[in-house]
């Protein structure tokens, strides 16, 4: 099957089966694109998903979930080439499969963990998922978007004060090595008609990062909720974002009501590379 046969684009939306990547998945949906998700394991979550993207258009045939960990390297590949095998092509990735404090500590959030006192299975395991993941499924990606001479690579971020935040070592450092390795990689693809971008809600979202408590809300007061990531993600995914590359695009500030150029012009702190 050619490209040119397929008549919808696919993505591919690790931890799509709940908060972030559910939203992601379920609007790439909306919008046409074939979509494989991506869940560490069974959950009631995982089923709600797919039993929603098949009340949209295409029903459950453009939907492929998988069980599938994203810090093996050869779960990764298996996960590209199953969703190449059943969709025809890949023309976005999405890497949001992530670990937060949660690994670490219930209660992370009111009594911070000191970096020396966290075991060290659990600071490899946010590591290798929150740093590993994304290199080990755009590796497997790669191949494809280079042979057809286009694709998008969207890295779901945290914003800077999280990185830096008392008790958020290994999650903070992690999302730090995401951006500078999102940054990396859009210089490496300049020209290659592949773009590499970050996108972050901007603040902390209603997601199952944050233990569920009946005052729920981030460091600074505000919880987000998730649907703001659901328009910068279809646009970053799709063929007009195809000058925008090395970009830093918080999603709180992107209005979908607008032109995508201007939602980008208020939302993006662009670090641009070329193309």
């Amino acid at each position: 099957m050619t490209d040119e046969s397929i008549p919808f684009r696919t993505a591919i939306v690790t931890g799509g089966a709940r908060g972030l990547g559910r939203v992601m998945a379920l609007a790439l949906r909306r919008a046409g694109y074939a979509v494989t998700i991506t869940a560490s394991g069974p959950s009631a979550q995982l089923d709600a998903t797919v039993a929603e993207s098949a009340t949209l258009p295409g029903g459950d045939g453009l939907l492929l979930p998988l069980i599938a960990d994203v810090s093996d390297p050869e779960e990764s590949t298996r996960v590209v080439a199953e969703t190449v095998d059943r969709f025809g092509a890949l023309h976005a990735l999405i890497n949001n499969a992530g670990r937060g404090m949660r690994v670490v500590s219930e209660t992370f959030n009111t009594v911070p963990v000191p970096f020396w006192e966290i075991a060290e299975e659990k600071w490899d395991q946010i590591l290798a998922t929150n740093v590993n993941g994304p290199f080990y499924m755009t590796k497997a990606a790669m191949p494809h978007f280079l042979g057809q001479g286009e694709g998008r690579i969207i890295n779901v971020s945290t914003s800077a004060q999280t990185m830096i935040r008392t008790g958020y070592a290994p999650y903070g450092g992690s999302k730090a090595a995401l951006e500078a390795m999102t940054r990396s990689w859009a210089a490496d693809l300049k020209g290659s008609g592949i773009t590499a971008n970050l996108l972050l809600p901007g603040g902390a979202s209603d997601t199952d990062l944050l233990p569920a408590s009946p005052t729920k809300q981030g460091a600074d007061g505000n919880l987000l909720d998730p649907e703001i990531m659901a328009a910068p993600a279809v646009w970053l995914c799709s063929p007009e974002s195809a000058h925008i590359n090395g970009a830093r695009i918080i999603a709180r500030y992107w209005d979908p009501a607008a032109r995508p150029e201007d939602a980008l012009a208020s939302a993006s702190q662009a670090h641009v590379v070329g193309v």
